[in-house]
């Protein structure tokens, strides 16, 4: 007779059991070798590795679940550690990787991302549409061209001067760069050593978070300004 396949070792590990089933957690070496591959980019992919188990959240994965769920914006991860009552930040960073599992394995419309203030539960972009027609709501930024053709000069040449927008634009720019700082994606950074010692430019953190980004290097083709 044949051995029964093991399942759980190294890949989950078993945390308690509950009605009758085994209470489970993936490891990280299983999200290492599998999920980061993609070669868990479905439910039934996940199934084939450990058939018979049912995932269920350990109490710090509900915690920091439901801290992400209702913080309304990005929530730094030593914040995230404090309110979820985590151990430390090694820890909660293997609970959002276990967590960005659950969600790619089971096709979840949610994913954890690390934004530039922290980290934010999002959903995905393929699901704009529908929340779009549920809440009838517009684009967050829904710039202008005019206002986004500067924005992105800004963002790829900061700290920058009006003028120099200006000069690469052809045109005025002091009322489309208002405007940016109104809605808080652009900010003045400090003044220039030319003449007149005109203000400079640079984009904001919000910036980042309404794009989506981490760091201003994560712009595609962004090389950084010399001193």
């Amino acid at each position: 007779m044949q051995a029964r396949q093991q399942y759980y070792t190294p890949y989950y590990n078993i945390v308690g059991k509950h009605g009758g089933y085994p209470e489970i957690a993936p490891t990280r070496e299983f999200i290492k070798q599998f999920w980061r591959r993609g070669e868990t980019s479905d439910y039934e992919s996940t199934r084939r590795i450990n058939p018979h188990s049912t995932f269920l959240r350990s109490p710090a994965m509900a915690r920091i679940e439901a801290v992400l769920l209702v913080s309304g914006g990005p929530i730094s991860l030593k914040k995230l550690v404090q309110v979820a009552m985590i151990a430390d930040q090694k820890e909660a960073l293997e609970i959002i990787d276990q967590l960005n599992f659950v969600y790619q394995s089971q096709q979840s419309p949610f994913v954890i991302e690390l934004l530039a203030s922290g980290y934010q539960l999002l959903t995905k972009p393929a699901y704009a549409y529908w929340l779009n027609r549920l809440h009838n709501r517009k684009a967050t930024l829904n710039l202008s061209t005019i206002a986004m053709e500067t924005l992105t000069i800004i963002a790829y040449r900061q700290p920058v001067t009006r003028a120099e927008v200006e000069k690469i634009r052809g045109v005025h720019c002091s009322e489309v760069i208002k405007q940016l700082m109104e809605r808080g994606l652009v900010r003045i950074a400090g003044q220039d050593d030319s003449l007149g010692r005109p203000f400079v430019y640079e984009t904001t953190p919000l910036f980042l978070e309404s794009f989506g980004f981490t760091q201003i290097t994560d712009l595609p083709g962004y090389v950084q300004k010399a001193a």
